[in-house]
């Protein structure tokens, strides 16, 4: 076998490893077949897109192959074979072209419905925060009224700090910081329960700070989700979208080259 031939067969081999890999890959990614899941989806979709060069490659080193031989004195079974192999590219080629294209519609839907599942439980978390915001000021309401339970808060506080132990464990300097602020913040309360209308300005100080923190942390968590569609959008589809033109012209161009499409055009005319 002279170097000629030898290596038509390496880039043929290494064409087919290339090809043959990328649907192994297909099916070991289907694996559990999960299509109605939107998740699975993505997920099959994206890792498909991502290897989506792979076969290129293989059909880029058998088209080469076929070319060296066919500027070289074969013997008719091998370029018999040349060009099966060629079309069985082409027509491999022109599917993977059309599948790539219909990826891009599925993933479009699927990155839409999941940014539509984040900002809704965004929004729910929101409420939750809302309520709990609520239920938190009316908590204050309710301690500032009662005098008495302020006092004893202030006083087991007070208890705990000295002492240094909390049910017959030491504190840490941490709890220690924690309880110190707690009871400065029930001091506070207790001597603004003292006037209504510093108490109620104070109430309002903290209404208006905890819903413009529970805003700003609903207006990021709502822009990364729809900056993580935009890029899940961008990379896959449009990388989708360059593998179907690239697989559809190689398909296209190679079939219409070794006759079949241009043959199917003479019959559709007579």
């Amino acid at each position: 076998m002279n170097i000629s031939k030898y290596t038509t067969l390496c880039l043929k081999l290494a064409g087919l490893i290339f090809i043959l890999s990328f649907l192994l890959d297909t099916l070991t990614f289907a694996i559990p077949f999960q299509w109605q899941n939107s998740q699975w989806q993505i997920g099959f979709v994206t890792a498909i897109v991502d290897r989506g060069i792979v076969p290129m490659v293989g059909m880029v080193l058998i088209v080469l192959a076929s070319w060296i031989d066919s500027t070289l004195n074969t013997p008719a079974a091998t370029a018999k074979a040349s060009t099966f192999l060629k079309i069985f590219t082409f027509i491999l080629a022109s599917l993977l072209g059309l599948l790539f294209l219909l990826l891009i519609p599925i993933h479009f839907n699927n990155i839409n419905q999941v940014k539509t599942n984040a900002l809704e439980q965004i929004q729910k978390g929101a409420d939750q925060g809302e309520e709990q915001i609520k239920q938190f000021l009316a908590n204050l309401n309710n301690l500032s009224q009662n005098p008495q339970l302020l006092n004893q808060e202030i006083a087991q506080r007070t208890q705990v700090i000295e002492s240094g132990q909390f049910q017959g464990r030491p504190l840490t300097e941490q709890q220690l910081v924690q309880l110190r602020q707690q009871k400065d913040q029930l001091q506070n309360l207790r001597d603004l329960a003292r006037k209504p209308g510093d108490f109620k300005k104070r109430l309002d100080e903290i209404r208006n700070q905890l819903q413009t923190q529970l805003l700003d942390r609903r207006r990021d968590a709502e822009s990364q989700a729809n900056t993580e569609a935009l890029k899940q959008w961008l990379r896959i589809c449009l990388s989708s979208l360059m593998l179907a033109i690239g697989y559809s012209v190689i398909g296209w161009l190679g079939l219409r080259g070794v006759g079949l499409l241009s043959g199917k055009l003479k019959e559709s005319k007579r």
